[in-house]
């Protein structure tokens, strides 16, 4: 597929992001979406040129010219159209939006680009009124999200003229349902000396599994009806950070390949987690810095001014049941001028990822720390 093209960029990405975001939040759960972030940057990169292109592709993963640029945009376009399949059994769907400042006039090929390869809306915005501005994103993000995603943006600002928006939403029916009967509260232990109470769900059910005594962690794939799967790990008593620093996409393809049936006693807590990241900072620490400063180059934007990217923001949510999975994302961009017991019982931190199979996807990424945080 041709989206399969930008997979391993795209896998690559989501770990460093996850590692840097992981160094920096402590105790503190995890949960963005490295498919929006990805494609946000992609998408802003066709406005790019020099020093700033050259960032933003190595930042993505991509080595210089390994991906010819029509190549990549269209690899995004052909993600995008099958996220959006109307013919899977999940609810997944993925979009993009610009919001213009009227007098900007952007460049006809840019805007013909982003429509083209992202199926991007474009709609113009007064940014001078800024509560109008705000509430006509935050409004678009909120309705795309199905409510899950709100007040993305709490303030716009000033001077800017551009903001550029992905958004994500999945909704996924468990293959084996939980039976709502069988929830209990129970304990989670968050840390050493914490244990919060928590409703925890029960399947007896078989399960492609595998335990990763290198690695320290078990892993127990979720399927939903359709083309993804969540991969829940739980790593042994005091191994996270000896998980999380050997987390990546060759690791999760291992686990993959010597998975095999067995007959569990499944306990996973229920719950619902949200995450905001400030991308700036994150981005300028994994290289990509001539974008958010007076050396930006995104003249492919427009001619009319010098561009620049002041704020990066994003934001995802996730709910767990004992039907399934619902999850959302928002990326927005401004610019200005991981032998096995029989009952395997998530009680303790772990990590989850959501994959979506045919497009070879890591639409979600979160550690689970403590369910009950708000």
């Amino acid at each position: 597929m041709a989206c399969q093209k930008v997979a391993s960029a795209n896998t690559q990405f989501a770990f460093e992001i996850y590692k840097h975001v992981a160094a920096a939040a402590g105790a503190e759960n995890i949960f963005f979406s490295p498919v929006s972030i990805s494609t946000a940057l992609a998408m802003l990169s066709l406005g790019a040129r020099s020093e700033t292109l050259g960032q933003l592709m190595k930042g993505l993963g991509f080595r210089p010219g390994e991906v010819p640029s029509k190549e990549l945009h269209a690899s995004f376009q052909h993600l995008i159209q099958a996220l959006n399949s109307p013919h899977s059994l999940l609810q997944l769907r993925m979009g993009n939006a610009l919001f213009i400042q009227q007098e900007l006039e952007p460049l006809q090929t840019f805007l013909a680009d982003v429509k083209k390869h992202y199926h991007s809306e474009t709609f113009p915005t007064d940014f001078q009124n800024e509560e109008e501005a705000k509430q006509q994103i935050n409004s678009y993000v909120e309705a795309q999200t199905k409510g899950k995603i709100v007040d993305l943006l709490k303030r716009l600002d000033t001077g800017t003229v551009l903001v550029l928006i992905n958004f994500i939403y999945f909704r996924g029916q468990w293959d084996k349902p939980f039976e709502l009967e069988s929830t209990r509260e129970d304990d989670f232990h968050v840390d050493e000396h914490t244990t919060v109470r928590v409703p925890m769900m029960f399947n007896w059910s078989r399960y492609n599994i595998a335990h990763d005594q290198e690695r320290c962690a078990t892993v127990v794939q979720l399927p939903y009806k359709g083309n993804a799967s969540a991969f829940f790990i739980l790593p042994d008593p005091g191994k996270m950070k000896q998980l999380e620093d050997a987390l990546s996409s060759s690791v999760i393809e291992e686990w993959m390949k010597s998975m095999h049936f067995s007959t569990i006693d499944l306990h996973m807590p229920r719950f619902s987690i949200s995450g905001t990241l400030d991308l700036k900072d994150l981005l300028q620490k994994m290289g990509v810095t001539d974008v958010f400063c007076d050396q930006a180059d995104l003249s492919g934007i427009t001619s009319a001014c010098k561009l620049k990217v002041s704020k990066a923001l994003h934001k995802a949510v996730l709910s767990v049941d004992e039907k399934g999975t619902e999850a959302a994302a928002a990326t927005a961009l401004q610019l200005v001028p991981l032998c096995l017991p029989p009952t395997i019982k998530f009680d303790r931190p772990f990590l989850v990822v959501i994959y979506e199979t045919e497009t070879k996807s890591y639409l979600f990424t979160g550690k689970i720390v403590n369910p009950t945080a708000k």
